[in-house]
């Protein structure tokens, strides 16, 4: 199993958070996640979906959770990630998580130092830029979140000095 993963080896019944807990969870996750405890973070967000499906911070704590332990995440994990920025009702907040993802896909692609991997942190990075500026489009008054990450994604380009594969782009 990996750290984030919903699925296990035994089953054990859970038990389930009560409505007027969710906001102290919810508190609880983000101290967790700032603590670099993702996995704590993302069951407790876990829970807090389990009695409020769809709460829309609870998607992005397990989103952030996810992506916050790339190197260990399956590819499953992944495609979670990215299912659940789809699903953020706001277009600020899906187009802005969508863009975390690709963006931390691309910061782990480059963590690994494997040779080759430039074009591929290069498509996700250009990718996340794209999603940042839809944010940007629709970001609330005074919210230059969008524009401090698309400007982070423009300097790893030149940073590591990325280009896009020759021929279509690669995912």
């Amino acid at each position: 199993m990996n750290r984030v993963s919903g699925e296990y080896a035994i089953e054990l019944p859970l038990k389930p958070l009560s409505s007027d807990a969710i906001p102290k969870a919810l508190a609880k996750a983000e101290r967790y996640r700032m603590l670099n405890e993702a996995w704590e973070s993302v069951s407790i967000c876990r829970d807090v979906l389990n009695a409020d499906p769809g709460n829309q911070d609870a998607l992005v704590g397990v989103l952030l959770g996810i992506t916050q332990e790339l190197e260990s995440a399956t590819r499953e994990d992944v495609d979670e990630a990215e299912s659940l920025a789809a699903q953020l009702e706001d277009p600020y907040r899906r187009h802005y998580y969508t863009g975390v993802v690709l963006e931390r896909r691309a910061k782990e692609l480059l963590s690994r130092g494997t040779l080759g991997v430039g074009p591929a942190a290069y498509d996700f990075l250009r990718r996340a830029m794209e999603a940042y500026e839809e944010a940007e489009k629709c970001r609330p008054e005074g919210n230059d979140e969008s524009v401090l990450r698309w400007n982070t994604c423009a300097r790893l380009i030149m940073q590591h000095r990325l280009r896009a594969a020759p021929g279509p782009p690669h995912v």
